[in-house]
């Protein structure tokens, strides 16, 4: 099935009300951010997209825990003086939740961009790639990913038009940005790859 090549589970609190986003063919989005614990101690923070009616299913209020199941979405934000692509995770499902912290997105896509394969000052592999993974009607979400050692290089040595099935989890990292002689606080997402999936009979199509 076509959702099962864009898949996402987050499991953490939310960070921000909803405020309205914007309406599509007579459908209100709402978007709020949802903070999800690492490992390591830091905390990425992840803008979610959701319709009303999808909200009105489960209360979502600062400091709740719930858990999300969605798709990785894109677009390109031509408002903010320049091209910016701007990433969310669509919301299908909002439930309660008292569990642990999770995050896991599920994508297979083609790599449309040859993979830039570099090293760390300590010597560290890292690939950047970027990954179209398609929707239904002939669109395509265009997602940043990065990957580390053995996968880095992995994946550094294929090329574009190559299929590519991964799990990995959303990070977020905060960066400056100079506008008019200003300093703007942004947040980038990329998915940071855990693992390669094994190859389906279908292509990521």
């Amino acid at each position: 099935m076509r959702e099962e090549l864009n898949t996402t589970e987050l499991c953490g609190v939310v960070a921000t009300e909803p405020v309205f986003s914007h309406e599509n063919h007579g459908q209100e989005f709402y978007r709020f951010t949802l903070e999800i614990e690492r490992l390591s101690g830091s905390t990425d923070r992840i803008a979610i997209l959701a319709l009303s009616s999808t909200l009105a299913a489960t209360p979502v209020t600062v400091g709740t825990q719930i858990r999300v199941l969605g798709q990785l979405r894109t677009y390109n934000n031509r408002n903010e003086g320049g091209r910016r692509l701007v990433i969310s995770v669509l919301a299908n499902i909002i439930a309660p939740w008292d569990g642990e912290s999770c995050n896991v997105v599920r994508l297979c896509g083609t790599l449309c961009k040859p993979p830039v394969l570099r090293r760390t000052p300590l010597g560290r592999s890292i690939c950047d790639v970027m990954l179209a993974v398609n929707r239904r009607y002939g669109r395509s979400d265009y997602l940043p990913c990065i990957a580390w050692g053995q996968l880095a290089i992995q994946i550094g040595s294929m090329e574009v038009g190559s299929q590519l099935r991964l799990e990995g989890r959303i990070q977020s990292r905060i960066y400056s940005k100079v506008i008019n002689g200003e300093t703007e606080e942004r947040t980038a997402y990329e998915v940071s790859v855990m693992q390669l999936l094994p190859e389906a009979e279908e292509e990521c199509e």
